[in-house]
């Protein structure tokens, strides 16, 4: 697969403690990616934030077991994209969470496998 030019960013914002069917939410949203055969995916854990609720979440020394926050990125085409968020809902659903996703312009410079050679 190769992606070049306008993509789009997906963002999802979730909680560290979301889960479905006892594993991390994040994992099976990156698997439904992957199996979307989507350009790829990454997780990125916070160290503090807030959401809707407005409480805050922090990684504190003493409080290593706060909900903290997690935003899984997805870079592919709007289409595909646009495709997967109802994918995302029903993993919410199923989670029985909230979340928030965003749909961002992004440059794709260059996007290719490990031990490809540009020519």
């Amino acid at each position: 697969m190769k992606i070049s030019g306008v993509g789009k960013l997906l963002r999802i914002f979730i909680g560290e403690n979301d889960k479905t069917d006892g594993k991390p939410l994040y994992e099976d949203i990156v698997l439904k990616a992957r199996q979307k055969e989507l350009a790829g995916a990454t997780v990125i854990k916070g160290v503090a934030g807030f959401g809707a609720s407005s409480r805050m979440h922090t990684a504190k020394i003493l409080r290593l077991s706060e909900d903290l926050p997690v935003v899984i990125e997805i870079i592919d085409t709007e289409e595909k994209l646009r495709d997967f968020i109802p994918v995302v809902d029903k993993l919410f659903e199923k989670a029985g969470c909230g979340g928030l996703l965003t749909l961002e312009l992004a440059e794709v410079v260059k996007y290719s496998p490990k031990g490809s050679v540009s020519k």
